[in-house]
């Protein structure tokens, strides 16, 4: 199977899903993870008609950016402060973004660069000790403190990481409670840096059960490109 062959089947899944579900299949981003796959082959994935790619660690988006094809590069790894300026004008959101820290330093380097970052709040949903991310409970006062404080950021949903599951039914608890976090969230006043407009959420295993439940950006890698060689 070729990248472009998975990519029209990982979107005719996506159609139909979101169809049954009664979603416009528009309103949901297939963004294609690209951790250890190489700029030739996101190449040949943009060229099938992925807009999004997200990559895990700012290295290794620095050493592929100047190779891949025009497209919209995300940041969905856990980013450390000191790699921050590295990356602030080459992508278009932050996916990771879990403290006021992290927030502080993104908020400066934007404004350095006279620009707004667009961040998603990162959720650990079963709060695993291998996984960035905070509770549930806690994206709010999170959302708010960040938002009252910095200018130069710009708030656009929240990103949820389930634990993984064999059975994709297993993730759906995740889910549902992210999706209900997300609309009590929408319906809270927050500062006009706020917008909630994204969740984030499935992977290749689970992205169908994560539309089902309210997903509109799923994020996939595996199922696009193949295993990932770790050598």
């Amino acid at each position: 199977m070729t990248i472009a062959r998975n990519i029209e089947e990982i979107n005719n899944k996506r159609i139909k899903v979101a169809l049954k579900a009664n979603r416009n299949p528009d309103e949901v981003l297939l963004m294609a993870v690209t951790k250890l796959h190489t700029a030739a082959e996101i190449n040949e994935a943009v060229s099938a008609g992925i807009t999004d790619i997200g990559e895990n660690k700012v290295q290794e988006l620095l050493s592929k950016y100047d190779d891949v094809l025009p497209v919209k590069w995300h940041l969905i790894g856990h980013l450390q402060t000191n790699k921050v300026k590295s990356i602030i004008d080459k992508v278009v959101m932050i996916h990771s973004v879990d403290s006021v820290h992290i927030a502080s330093e993104i908020d400066k380097r934007a404004k350095q660069n006279d620009l707004v970052m667009d961040v998603l709040i990162q959720i650990n949903s079963a709060m695993e000790t291998t996984k960035f991310g905070i509770e549930s409970d806690e994206t709010s006062d999170l959302i708010r403190e960040i938002s009252e404080k910095f200018e130069n950021i710009r708030i656009r949903g929240i990103m949820c990481i389930p634990p993984y599951e064999v059975n994709p039914e297993d993730a759906r608890e995740y889910f549902k409670e992210a999706k209900e976090n997300f609309e009590k969230l929408k319906s809270k006043k927050f500062n006009d840096r706020v917008s909630m407009d994204y969740l984030s959420m499935g992977m290749s295993n689970d992205f169908e059960v994560a539309i089902e439940e309210g997903s509109n950006i799923v994020r996939v890698g595996t199922s696009i490109f193949g295993n990932r060689d770790y050598r």
